[in-house]
């Protein structure tokens, strides 16, 4: 049986950053209708009905000027919302060629590449920009949940202790660092440092979110949703430690309540993708064959997803794995595997199963 994917970013202090903009290098006078067009294109993205028309500004704007940096990293991350990533890649990439220096290309761009699955590639977008920028603000602590998804721990525990020389307090990097040790399975020193960044910043929802997932880990569910409720109190916007929640209830396979916390988080946010296949995967975790009124609750929901989000990867893939494993539609199944190749970059975690996935199907119709 095949797993759905979920675009969850478990805590990472990462996730939660907002950076600040960066000072980009001098390059030659822009041209002003490429200019104009981008203005024009920020405005109308202010607003969530004028999306579609920024969208059309900006591309605008990097057609009549190649070279002007700030179209292409807005037009990316535009793209990036509405879950186009490999094009949002496209222009984020031309963004960091031509501000190199600019630190939130380089955390956008990271984002992206995450978002598709290639892990080592959300590495070097942010590598080159830290070894320049050691100091920046969000960056460097990007970096070490970066490498720690990359499996690369060890850096990870490196690049976080090289964060606390110069901000020996800061509890994003306390958090990821705890986060890090977590993954090497050295719980105590995780706790340790956890309770540090809770220490460095008791209004940190970061800070809280470390410490439920350690407290998860440590088997200790009602401490670890304390933490989360704490989180959501600090930051009631951000979702993020009720996802936490409900990903960590849903690989557990309790179905039920994970659904309940991600109906909670769609509630707070209607559009978010994260919370809908998540959702979409608890339903489908409900179902059986003789009730079918949960899987078709999952399929309303991917395809909602894809409605807003037609490139969307995760939603393509959960989507074919729904109806060839759940609702036994192989003729469906079969174009949207295809899909899912085609867009996929070939790191992504899932192309050799859908490889199989479709290879099966494909034996089934001889």
């Amino acid at each position: 049986m095949r797993a759905f994917v979920l675009a969850v970013c478990l805590l990472g202090a990462a996730c939660a950053a907002k950076p600040q903009k960066a000072t980009a290098p001098t390059l030659a006078p822009a041209n002003p209708v490429a200019l104009g067009k981008m203005v024009q294109g920020v405005q109308a993205a202010k607003d969530a009905s004028g999306k579609e028309r920024a969208i059309g500004l900006l591309e605008e704007a990097v057609k009549a000027d190649a070279g002007l940096w700030e179209a292409h990293y807005n037009l990316g991350v535009l793209l990036a919302d509405k879950g186009d990533l490999a094009s949002a890649e496209r222009h984020l990439t031309t963004a960091e060629q031509l501000a190199p220096n600019a630190e939130d290309v380089a955390l956008a761009l990271s984002e992206v590449r995450r978002r598709r699955g290639d892990t080592q590639g959300a590495v070097d977008a942010l590598s080159a920009f830290v070894k320049e920028s050691p100091g920046a603000s969000y960056a460097p602590v990007a970096l070490i949940g970066a490498l720690r998804e990359n499996g690369k721990v060890d850096q990870a525990i490196a690049q976080a202790q090289d964060v606390l020389v110069r901000r020996s307090a800061d509890p994003r990097a306390l958090a990821e660092l705890a986060l890090s040790y977590l993954a090497k399975g050295e719980l105590d020193t995780a706790q340790l440092l956890s309770e540090e960044a809770l220490k460095a910043d008791t209004k940190s929802a970061v800070a809280e979110r470390t410490a439920g997932l350690i407290a998860l880990k440590q088997g200790d569910d009602a401490v670890a949703f304390r933490h989360f409720a704490r989180a959501s109190e600090l930051d009631p916007k951000d979702t993020t430690a009720r996802l936490n929640v409900a990903t960590v209830l849903l690989q557990a396979g309790v179905y039920d309540k994970a659904a309940e916390q991600f109906r909670v988080a769609l509630e707070t946010e209607p559009d978010n993708t994260s919370a809908a296949l998540g959702l979409a995967a608890a339903r489908r975790g409900q179902g059986k064959r003789d009730e079918s009124a949960p899987f078709l609750e999952a399929e309303k929901l991917i395809k909602g997803v894809l409605e807003r989000e037609p490139k969307n990867l995760d939603a393509t893939y959960n989507l074919a794995v729904l109806y060839a494993d759940f609702l036994k539609r192989p003729a469906e199944a079969s174009p949207l595997y295809q899909r899912f190749l085609d867009q996929a970059p070939k790191a992504h975690p899932a192309r050799a199963e859908a490889e199989r996935a479709l290879a099966a199907l494909a034996n089934q119709k001889k």
